[in-house]
Order: structure tokens, then sequence, then C-alpha cells
């Protein structure tokens, strides 16, 4: 199938685009990457009447360090955030899963900021945002403002912007002074596929090898990326040794009402996200360890 008929605008800057954006309201769609975008609007589940590409908007395509966090704005394609210096180095966890983020071909294309909108369950990006408690900032009009990414995300392919309102950047908070490991899975048809469920972790370590500091959080298990405070709080302290962590993870999913869908059952996914959770924990424990270890 072919679009419907659109309307096409390429803004020179963020005012502009957000002032095409006011106007034209519900009947508009933001596009940079489109590879999202352009399949809906092909088998026409997606028919807005005009597309502000936002692509070229030199303000929105960068990363840099601020202090405490790393920011990258909503343009910056995936492919550049693989590779970054600064991302490696302060946002390890995001460097960990940019490879399973769709195809290299995909990456080469789509942006942070489409990823992050999109709001797919199951998307690697919007994880990682929940998991390390990033800020996403936006812009409605004249009019900017921050969302926790906890709260920035509602529903399957749902989020708290307005339909007027343009994401404009991701901060992700930086650990800093402490000896950091990092641990992601997934499982899917194909690497890189959807995922059916997975699992993140980012854990600090002392110097006897106890988490002094954790961040976990699971995907595509429930409508929205989950971070488990309740079970960070359980395992700090600990060395999180594989049989304790197990058994901790299991008691907290049993909590949780997880997707069923033509993929995977709510009880596959449950299953699998302690599987994926637990290896997350183990890898990153054993990273951050091999850092006390070597700075010793």
């Amino acid at each position: 199938m072919k679009p419907a008929a659109f309307e096409y605008s390429r803004p020179r800057g963020l005012d502009e685009a957000c002032a095409m954006l006011s106007a034209e309201g519900d009947d508009a769609r933001l596009i940079a990457g489109g590879q999202t975008l352009v399949p809906l609007m092909a088998m026409r589940l997606a028919r807005p009447k005009r597309l502000i590409d936002i692509a070229r908007i030199g303000e929105l395509a960068y990363v840099r360090s601020e202090g405490d966090a790393v920011a990258i704005g909503a343009a910056t394609r995936q492919c550049v955030i693989e590779r970054d210096a600064i991302v490696c180095a302060e946002v390890p966890l995001l460097a960990r899963v940019m490879p399973f983020v769709g195809h290299a071909p995909i990456r080469a294309r789509g942006t942070i900021g489409g990823s992050l909108a999109n709001a797919d369950p199951a998307a690697e990006i919007a994880l990682v945002a929940v998991t390390l408690g990033a800020t996403i900032s936006y812009r409605d009009g004249r009019t900017s403002g921050e969302l926790a990414a906890a709260d920035f995300f509602i529903g399957p392919m749902s989020t708290a912007l307005s339909p007027t309102a343009c994401l404009t950047a991701v901060h992700f908070p930086v650990w800093r002074g402490v000896r950091v490991g990092v641990g992601f899975h997934e499982v899917n048809a194909r690497r890189s596929d959807f995922a059916f469920a997975s699992a993140a972790a980012q854990i600090a370590v002392d110097e006897a090898g106890m988490c002094t500091r954790l961040a976990l959080g699971i995907g595509a298990v429930t409508a929205v990326p989950r971070r488990l405070h309740a079970l960070e709080m359980m395992l700090r302290g600990s060395r999180a040794e594989e049989g304790r962590v197990r058994e901790t993870v299991a008691a907290v999913l049993s909590d949780i009402d997880p997707l069923s869908d033509l993929h995977a059952s709510a009880d596959y996914r449950r299953r699998a996200a302690a599987t994926l959770l637990t290896r997350a924990i183990a890898d990153s424990w054993r990273e951050a360890h091999r850092q006390s270890a070597h700075a010793r």
C-alpha cells in the first residue's frame, strides 16, 4: 500500500518546528528517522496530514557531558550513540544495549527521540531511560518542560506528551566516583528483533564487592518499562550471590502483571524476565567487582 496524501515541511530550527506543530495540532506528526512512522503510513495505520521533518535541526543532534548527566539531543541518530566515546565512558548501560536496538540499517536512520516517543514496551532505549532514572525534556509551543522517564511512558505506544509537544533531549544520570558494572539480556525470535522479555542492570560495588547502588529494570514484560526499586533495596549491601539473587528476583516478579500475546504468554514472560534479570545482575556485579580488584 501507499501512504495517504500529506504535506511535508522541513523547519530550519526548533522554534519553527514547534510553531508548525502548535498550528497543526493532531493533524501533524514529527518525523526524524521515520523507522516506525513510515511503515505505519504505508499501511495507512497512521494518516497525518502534515509531516514536520526535524532530522536536520542541528540543535537537536548532540551528545555532551553536563556534570552529573549526559545529555543527548532527540534527533541524534542511534548509530552515533552506539559509537560515542562519552556514552561509552559515562553511560555504559546505554552503550551496552545499543547493538540490540533494531538492526544496523535501522540504527543508521533511527533517532533516540523517535525511539522514546514511540513508547514501544520492548524498546531497549526506553528500558535504559527508566532503569537509570533519566529525565526527558520537551517543548510545547514556547513552553519548555521535563518529565522523569518513569512518568513519560503511560502505556504501550503512549506517552504523557501532548500532541503539540516536541521531545527535545534526554538526560541520563552519570554514576561518578564508584566502580560500576552493567548487564543486559533479552530474548527474541532473532537477534535485534522485538524482544519478548528483557532485563537491564547497573551496579556499583565497594572494595569488598558489596553492592552499594543498584539500578534494575525489565522491559517487554509489562505495558511500560519497569524499574524494580524494591529489588534494588533487597540486594543493596549484599555480594549478589546467585542463589539469593535468583530467589529474590523470583519473589519480586511474582507480583507483576505481565503482557500476554501471540508471541509469548504472561507466564513465559515472567519466567524469562526472572532468568534474564538474574543473568544481568550477575554480569554487572562481576564487571564491577573486576574493576574493584584491578583498582587494588
